[in-house]
Formats: structure tokens, C-alpha cells, sequence
């Protein structure tokens, strides 16, 4: 990324190589435990992509026969960990309704990757369409490729350097700010509720969270992202809230976080669903399209003419693709009955598993599309995963309400709800590696990839995380628990807010309580910001716009999650600004999405260690040096230090760049 001396085209080189395998496991690994308790926080996951082909560039700098095509192969299997964790936002629904108590490790392990493999052979049609001969930007695809080919240049080693510094930077400034957190040194967050002026008054409040991690989640997706989520979180807090505690009596933050929860989250679920939908209908044409060209390709194979065909546009063939897809569904078809049966759903148990396995195979595929295009549209970290869910666990509630649940006992209502969530996680697991296999293969496109290759190192990815996602599950449940769990103390418990409000849907609509008018208004929200956003399109040129899905997002994710995200996004657009006027500002602006990357990295695996001594020391709060009589000098020296840590974070940073 440096500019200080000339620098040469790399050459691709050797792309699959046994180091560049188990490099790619170890990041992934490690970079999946993040996301893991990131995504249980937050409510929202971080591309690895960068961060993992800075690392290995760096580690890989001297050795013999390093390439680009080596370095590009160990992203793409590290990229899984940034992807295949947002199953997370399923699966503890299970243990959200009381279904599960821990995390079966085969069963959820096997689900994950057979999931993950189902989502690699799904994209591999679609790569024509929506890579190949798409105008779709892919943000952090194109943006990994400038790294790879940035530091693989001749005379760009001091760029890598700098890289590595700023995510190692970024990893310890937030993981040591998080240590001063859990010694109660510095306070989490800043939040007031209270009731607005005037008879009747309704109730609202802020939460504004010390988080480096959700300041760097806010850089990453940019200020009109951040623009859309702050429009949703106004919408919620300065509307619907205010509006619905109007007639309710109680303390305000109790009365605002409940009608929060239990109904303004399903005006944001409405929103996410149009959203999602409207980009179902935007995709027809190129996915047929992608689908045409994938059977010529098959038809010059089936004709010996195989290596006719360009190295850089050699998938994984389209007849390999079907026999892995058919094999995958057995499996599934198994763990599906032994579900339904443990679940005392046996009685229609032929019609369980022969309907749950004709909705993941043609659900599977429609998930693939919409996220490889949102992926394309505004990046995978930002991709609508949240309302694929949604769209996903109602479909498959309506179709159990409707079609099996008069067939059982009334008292396998909530056996339904869990196999709705078991069913709907298998889908996700596809939508979360179709989502990012596309941004990877964008990658791979710009730096003359074999596309077979990376689809290969992407499964060995998703069968390395599928391995470790149980386990921190587990820890993780056992330390603090999800909100809403039988026996979860709620000042403790992770949020998960997707497996929260995922699981909520399932039991309303199988249950016949949702309210489906909050459904109906979200809906009409998202249809308004459908036609907004394309009305600022067009005013602008397509410099601003107002995505329909972040503004579902800011809705219905905790005002802890969003408020911090908008701060980071204009703390980025101002970044970027600056950044402009430097001699090299791609450059510059690259080592801010590096230090970004670096941000959520420390901050998610020092949660995860907390985790650990929170499970094997028995204490909530294990580290915490100083008593609840600290707390308001702690949150004065918490806002302090945050704003001037982060400060300092980005004018060095401006500084490292003539």
C-alpha cells in the first residue's frame, strides 16, 4: 500500500497449496470464535476477507514460491469465518425457546457444513451472472484484490507492513479498551431513557455504546448505510416507541425496551422482508441468464472440448455441482427425520422430511441469489442475511401452520416452532457461504484466479468452521446465556437479536399470535423506502441512496447496536475525506478499512477469552476491580478515553501517509 518506491504486476503463481490450506484454517478458526460472540452482541458479523489476506501476505512475505494465487487461497478459506458464523443468528433459537439447553456438536456441525457446502454449489451458477457479467461493484471483493495485488507487487512489501500494523494496532486498542471495560475501569455504554414532554407522554431513550468493534462496523459500511440505520433507529425511538408506551404506566426504560421487543422489532422484520423481496425481483433476469451460460459450459465439456475454455472461467463443473447437491440432501433428509422424531413428530414424519427437503433444496437457491447480489450490491458484512432469515422461518412456519400442524396433537405446537428454526438454519447456512463464495470469486476474477480452485478452498473453510462453531456456542451459552432463555439473567445474557426475533416469528406464526398488522406496517415502511431510495438515486446520480434493509436493521437491532454504527460511519466518511487529499488516498483509505478489520478482531476474541474465565472462575464479573460506587466516574472516563483513543486511531493513521 505504499507508494514510496515503483512496483510491478504480481503473477498468479501456485494457487492451492497444503501451507496456504492450513493457514487458511488457522485464521479461520480463530477469526469464526470472533464472530461467533461479535454476531451474538451485536447482531452483526465482519467480513475477514481483508484482514486474512493481510496476514497472510505478511507471514508469507519470505517464504519460497509465495503468490498471489497462494495468498488469495488462504482469504478464501478464511473468509468462511466471516460467514458461516452468521448462522448465529438461527440457531439459538433453539435454546431461546427452551427447545435445546447446549449445542448437540455433531448435529450443529453437520447442519453448518452441510449448509455451507450446499451454498458453495449453489453460487457456482450464479458466478456468470452476477460476477462475470454483472456491473455489481463488490465492495470488499474488489477491495481484497487491490490488497492482494497492492502487496504482492514488486516494491509493495512496506505496504503490507503497514497493513499488518494497523489491524495489529486495531486489535489491541480495542481488546485493551475492552479489558478496562470488564474491570468496570471504564463504563460500556452511555444510555438514558425517559419520558417526553407532555400529558400522556410517551417513553424513548438512547444507549450509545462504548464499542470499538460497532465504531468499525460503522467505518466499513459507509456513511449512507449509516444514513439509513440512523433513519431506522429515529423511526423506532422517535416514533413507534413514544407512540405505543403512550397509555403504559412504569419506569421508562422497562416500558420503551418492552414495547420495543415485542412489537416495534416486527414493524423492522415488515421492512427487511420487502426489502428482501424486492431484491428477489430485481434478480430474475440475471439469474437465468447465469443459469443459460453454466449449461453451455457443461454442453463444451460433455463435448471433450474442456480445455477450450479460458483457465480463469473453469468452475467446479455444473454435473459435479448436481451430484454433490443430491449427496448433501441425504444427510440433511437423516437429520431432519431424527429431529421431527425426537420431537415426537412422528406421525407425519414421510410428510416432514420429504417437505423439509423440497423447501431447503428450492429455497436454498433463491436465498443464493438474493444474498450473492445483495453481497455484490453493498458487500457481504451488509448483506440482507437478517431478512433472508426472516423470509425463510416464515415461510416454512406458514407452510407447517397450514399444512401439518392440523394433522397433530395441539400439544406439538412447539415441536413444529423448533423443527421451523431447524429447517430454517439449514437454509441460512446456504445463504451465509452463497453470500460470500461471489465476493470471493469477485476477488479471484481481478487477480486471474482459477475459479474451480477457490471453490474447493471455500469447502475445506466452511467444513473448518462448521467444527468450531458448536463449541464456542456452548461457551458462550453457558457463560452469559441469550436474552429470553428459560432461567437467563437478562443483564448478562448476549442479545442474539435475529435468533431472538427469528424464533419469536416461528411461535407467533405456528401459534397463530403474530400480529401480523405490525408485519403489514413494516412492510409499507420498506415500500416507501424503496421508492425514497430510488428517487435519491436519481436526484444524485446514484451517490445517495437510503437502503431499504439498513433501515430495517436500524428498527429493529437494539439502539446499543445502531447508535455506535452511525457514529463509526460518519467518523469513516470523515476518515475518507481527509484521506482524499494524501499524495496515495486508495491507499489511505485502505489502512482505515485494515485498522477497522483489526477493531472487531480484538474486541470479538477478547469477549470470547471473557467468556472462558467467566464459565471456569463461576463470577459475572471475574475482572472487575472497583465497585458499583465507581460507576459514574466510569462512564466519564470511558466516554473520554473512547473518543480520544479513537481520535488518536485515525490521525495516526492519516499521518503514516504523506
Amino acid at each position: 500500500m505504499s507508494t514510496s518506491s515503483p512496483a510491478t504486476a504480481p503473477q498468479l503463481g501456485t494457487e492451492l497449496t497444503l501451507r496456504g490450506i492450513v493457514l487458511g484454517i488457522l485464521i479461520t478458526l480463530v477469526f469464526t470464535a470472533a464472530n461467533v460472540y461479535f454476531g451474538l452482541k451485536a447482531g452483526l458479523t465482519f467480513a475477514t476477507s481483508i484482514p486474512a489476506a493481510v496476514i497472510a501476505m505478511a507471514l508469507l512475505r519470505r517464504a519460497a514460491g509465495s503468490s498471489i494465487g497462494e495468498t488469495n487461497i488462504v482469504q478464501t478459506i478464511a473468509s468462511s469465518a466471516g460467514t458461516l458464523s452468521s448462522i448465529i443468528f438461527v440457531l439459538p433459537g433453539l435454546v431461546m425457546i427452551g427447545w435445546w439447553t447446549g449445542f448437540p456438536y455433531w448435529m450443529s456441525a453437520t447442519l453448518c457444513a452441510l449448509g455451507g457446502v450446499l451454498g458453495v454449489m449453489y453460487s457456482i451458477p450464479l458466478r456468470r451472472a452476477l460476477v462475470t457479467n454483472s456491473p455489481l461493484p463488490y465492495p470488499e471483493g474488489v477491495a481484497c484484490a487491490e490488497v492482494l495485488k497492492v502487496g504482492h507487487a514488486t516494491g509493495g512489501g512496506e505496504g503490507s507492513r503497514q497493513g499488518l500494523a494497523a489491524i495489529v494496532t486495531g486489535a489491541v486498542v480495542s481488546a485493551g479498551f475492552s479489558i478496562a471495560v470488564a474491570m468496570q475501569l471504564f463504563a460500556a455504554n452511555l444510555a438514558q431513557y425517559f419520558r417526553l414532554p407532555g400529558q400522556r407522554s410517551g417513553a424513548t431513550g438512547y444507549d450509545l455504546s462504548f464499542s470499538f468493534a460497532l465504531l468499525a462496523v460503522g467505518h466499513l459500511v459507509g456513511l449512507w448505510v449509516g444514513v439509513a440505520i440512523l433513519t431506522g433507529a429515529a423511526i423506532a425511538w422517535l416514533g413507534f416507541v413514544p407512540v405505543l408506551t403512550q397509555a403504559t404506566d412504569g419506569p421508562a426504560e422497562a416500558v420503551a425496551l418492552a414495547v420495543w421487543s415485542r412489537q416495534v422489532r416486527f414493524v423492522g422484520a415488515g421492512c427487511i422482508a420487502v426489502a428482501a423481496i424486492w431484491t428477489l425481483v430485481k434478480l430474475a433476469g440475471p439469474v437465468i441468464a447465469g443459469l443459460h451460460a453454466a449449461a453451455m459450459t457443461a454442453r463444451v465439456r460433455r463435448a471433450g472440448r474442456a480445455d477450450t475454455l479460458p483457465r480463469n472461467e473453469r468452475d467446479i463443473p455444473i454435473g459435479t455441482v448436481g451430484l454433490v447437491t443430491l449427496a448433501c440432501m441425504l444427510p440433511i433428509g437423516i437429520m431432519l427425520s431424527r429431529f421431527a422424531s425426537s420431537a415426537g413428530l412422528g406421525d407425519q414424519l414421510g410428510l416432514l422430511v420429504v417437505g423439509g427437503l423440497v423447501y431447503v433444496f428450492l429455497m436454498s437457491f433463491f436465498v443464493a441469489a438474493v444474498c450473492g447480489y445483495m453481497a455484490g450490491l453493498i458487500g457481504s458484512s451488509n448483506s440482507p442475511l437478517s431478512g433472508v432469515g426472516i423470509l425463510v422461518v416464515i415461510g416454512a412456519s406458514l407452510l407447517l401452520a397450514l399444512g401439518v400442524k392440523p394433522l397433530l396433537p395441539a400439544a406439538t405446537g412447539q415441536a413444529l416452532v423448533a423443527f421451523a428454526l431447524f429447517v430454517t438454519a439449514v437454509v441460512f447456512a446456504v445463504a451465509t457461504i452463497s453470500n460470500d463464495n461471489l465476493q470471493d470469486l469477485k476477488t479471484g476474477q481481478l487477480v486471474d484466479a482459477t475459479p474451480w480452485r477457490q471453490q474447493v478452498a471455500l469447502i475445506i473453510g466452511v467444513v473448518a468452521g462448521a467444527l468450531v462453531i458448536p463449541p464456542v456456542l456452548d461457551l458462550l451459552n453457558r457463560a452469559y446465556g441469550f436474552a429470553g432463555a428459560p432461567g437467563v439473567d437478562p443483564k448478562t445474557a448476549l442479545g442474539a437479536p435475529q435468533a431472538a426475533l427469528i424464533s419469536a416469528l416461528a411461535k407467533g406464526v405456528i401459534q397463530g399470535d403474530l400480529d401480523w398488522n405490525l408485519i403489514g406496517i413494516g412492510a409499507a415502511v420498506g415500500v416507501a423506502c424503496i421508492i425514497v431510495d430510488g428517487m435519491l438515486k436519481h436526484a444524485t446520480s446514484g451517490r445517495a441512496h437510503l437502503a431499504p434493509l439498513a433501515v430495517g436493521l436500524g428498527i429493529y437491532l437494539p439502539p446499543s447496536s445502531t447508535l455506535m454504527i452511525v457514529v463509526g460511519a460518519v467518523a469513516g466518511w470523515a476518515f475518507e475525506r481527509r484521506a482524499a487529499l494524501k499524495r496515495d488516498p486508495e491507499a489511505a483509505r485502505q489502512l482505515g478499512v485494515l485498522m477497522a478489520s483489526g477493531l472487531i478482531v480484538g474486541e470479538s476474541l477478547l469477549g470470547v477469552l471473557l467468556a472462558a474465565i467467566v464459565v471456569f472462575s463461576g463470577q459475572n464479573t471475574p475482572l472487575a476491580v472497583v465497585g458499583e460506587g465507581f460507576a459514574t466516574a466510569a462512564q466519564w472516563l470511558g466516554g473520554l478515553a473512547f473518543a480520544g483513543i479513537g481520535i488518536g486511531l485515525y490521525r495516526g493513521l492519516l499521518r503514516k501517509q504523506p
